[in-house]
């Protein structure tokens, strides 16, 4: 398909940034991180690096397929901060959008569908 290259780049772009954006601006990011969860800025940093890794390694080769399986990991594994977000109608960077929170969680579905039609090359 002619447009699997081009979005692979897409989203690979995509969460280089969002993944830099966290090192960035990291209290933004631990404000949405559940209560339950310990060291929610540590927790925001290693999200962030797997962000950038995975972004990155979509575009190798011999690790994209690997890649893709890593972020859709990733994707579920912060799915948690999104419900947290939207339930408790929390600020985003100073900002509480509530439709905006809960359009996040059905978006988790269509990240990891983008990501999975990198696993089978």
């Amino acid at each position: 398909m002619r447009l699997k290259t081009p979005l692979r780049c897409l989203l690979a772009a995509f969460m280089t940034i969002a993944g830099i954006l966290h090192f960035v601006y990291p209290s933004g990011f631990a404000a949405i991180v559940p209560d339950y969860l310990p060291y929610p800025v540590a927790l925001v940093y290693v999200s962030g690096l797997f962000e950038i890794a995975g972004g990155v390694g979509l575009l190798v080769p011999r690790v994209s397929r690997f890649a893709a399986w890593g972020l859709i990991a990733l994707f579920i594994a912060v799915f948690p901060a999104n419900v947290n977000m939207a339930i408790h109608r929390l600020s985003f960077f100073g900002h509480v959008y509530p439709i905006g929170n809960w359009v996040r969680l059905p978006l988790q579905l269509v990240l990891i569908a983008w990501a999975y039609w990198y696993t089978n090359q």
